[in-house]
């Protein structure tokens, strides 16, 4: 089974609706990313590991996979432990743009998406939600006015 590893705080850096600095201060920016990501992930057959640095604070549901706290190390660090304990390299694609990561992986077969490039495509699956949502309520919304005028 296909695995990503992201480099979470990486991506918070690239996504900009997480970039207010209130965002920052607290685990708002953490939380925000798991959002977007339960989203992404949803019905997909992909196992996920997120990595942030520093230690939990408060308790975030991450539905479609697992978050590692680096705690007293590195995340870096972490994300390179994981990749050296996988079984098969080959199917583990990392999201980050941290150059050292992107180089390990590419040297262990990992399959590499900059976390702009993630943060793009993420932008673009949020905007075709948001286009179908709207095409589902105009449908609605015909149907409400046809009723109304007797018309089918």
């Amino acid at each position: 089974m296909n695995k990503y590893i992201i480099d979470g705080n990486n991506l918070i850096g690239k996504i900009s609706s997480l970039q207010f600095p209130q965002l920052k201060k607290n685990d708002a920016g953490r939380s925000g990313l798991v959002v977007i990501l339960n989203g992404f992930f949803a019905n997909k057959k992909i196992r996920v590991s997120l990595h942030f640095d520093g230690f939990p604070n408060l308790p975030i549901l991450f539905t479609n996979g697992k978050i590692i706290y680096s705690e007293k190390r590195s995340s870096d660090d972490l994300i390179r432990d994981e990749i050296d304990q996988s079984r098969n390299p080959r199917l583990i694609t990392l999201i980050s743009s941290d150059h050292s990561l992107i180089d390990y992986a590419r040297v262990n077969s990992c399959s590499i998406i900059r976390a702009e490039d993630f943060a793009r495509e993420i932008k673009r699956m949020q905007f075709k939600d948001e286009e179908s949502i709207k095409v589902q309520q105009l449908e609605r919304d015909k149907e409400t006015f046809m009723k109304l005028f007797n018309r089918k």
